[in-house]
């Protein structure tokens, strides 16, 4: 079991305002109550969100406050528990939801915590996990199961998004269309899959993650620079469109072809983070009685039961094939340049 020798840590820190920015310092060690644990870093992954933070783009410049330390894809150790906590013990092997609800508004007592209106983020509203330790509620750590990969475990978070929006609709027999071929929309292939799914149209401008797609289990794939979503529905012999879409892009322009190319009566998980001016054919949406529904994080705590059954019944060899590149966490700057060009899966930083 490892244990606290220190008083400061290594810690990963947004220092400026400004694109880049990253530097690694000395900080404090932090401190726990009396309901949360102490946990040592293993891995953790870098998400999108870290990447608009290190990009220091329009979102990051009114969300983050300077200096912070950022991250919020992780797996530990428990190395100190405090007096009030029962469930977690010093040596669990630990991940964590990255979002911290107040437990006493309407939706968190109705245990529809991830609807929680006073939601506040690792690593965006609050200091992050790409550190030596971190403290968390215990009521936030998830005990994993050491027969999974470390490299693995420390992506559960974006992997519950993947979990959150591929679940939301019944899929036995369906045909869905996923926008968008980034880390989560690939773990999102075999998953959708795995719960019955007849085929699975990916759609992508990067050919790279496109085979990665194939290699998942997606039926087909589609380059949005060379061919229509139209050209997969014709190939398949599917006769109405799709009936449930994912839309993992964040495009404008995927969004709409995804409305175009769903049947009558389709649903579609809206997890991508699109453009506030984006422009959509709403006579599609409303006579073609389509539902929209959208997806923030992690349905707080089923969907990390179900992303740990599904992880412990083979789902984490697939995972794994979507981690391309890990690096010591001293070049965090090589491993965000490696994220940042969209050349990669998930990128992995090691703590240990």
């Amino acid at each position: 079991m490892a244990t606290v020798s220190s008083n400061t840590m290594k810690a990963i820190i947004k220092q400026t305002p400004e694109p880049g920015g990253l530097i690694i310092a000395d900080v404090p060690m932090p401190k726990i109550g009396v309901k949360d644990v102490l946990v040592k870093i293993k891995k953790t992954a870098i998400c999108g969100t870290d990447i608009h933070i290190y990009n220091w783009d329009e979102w990051a410049q009114r969300t983050i406050k300077t200096p912070q330390i950022i991250g919020h894809e992780f797996v530990g150790e428990v190395v100190e528990a405090g007096e009030g906590v029962t469930n977690i013990k010093p040596g669990n092997l630990v991940s964590g939801e990255g979002h911290l609800v107040c437990g006493v508004c309407r939706h968190c007592i109705t245990g529809n915590l991830h609807l929680c209106r006073q939601t506040v983020g690792i690593g965006v509203n609050i200091d992050g996990v790409f550190s030596e330790y971190i403290s968390i509620p215990a009521s936030n750590a998830w005990v994993c199961n050491p027969a999974v990969s470390e490299d693995v475990l420390s992506v559960q978070d974006p992997l519950g998004n993947a979990v959150h929006t591929a679940l939301s609709f019944n899929l036995i027999g369906e045909d869905v269309l996923i926008t968008g071929a980034g880390p989560i929309g690939l773990m999102s292939v075999p998953i959708v899959k795995r719960a019955g799914a007849r085929h699975i149209v990916v759609t992508d401008i990067n050919p790279k993650r496109l085979e990665m797609a194939k290699d998942l289990g997606a039926t087909a794939t589609v380059d949005v620079t060379k061919q229509n979503i139209s050209d997969a529905i014709k190939f398949l012999n599917m006769n109405e469109g799709f009936d449930v879409g994912l839309e993992m892009s964040g495009s404008p322009a995927a969004f709409n072809d995804m409305i175009n190319a769903m049947a009558n009566g389709g649903k579609i998980a809206i997890l991508g983070i699109i453009s506030n001016s984006t422009q959509v054919d709403w006579d599609k949406i409303i006579f073609n009685s389509l539902t929209l529904k959208g997806i923030y994080g992690r349905e707080m705590y089923s969907t990390w039961y179900k992303m740990s059954m599904l992880l412990q019944s083979g789902l984490d060899k697939e995972v794994a094939k979507i981690i391309t590149h890990s690096f010591p966490f001293q070049d965090f700057q090589e491993a965000f340049e490696i994220m940042k060009s969209g050349e990669s899966g998930k990128v992995i930083l090691d703590w240990v």
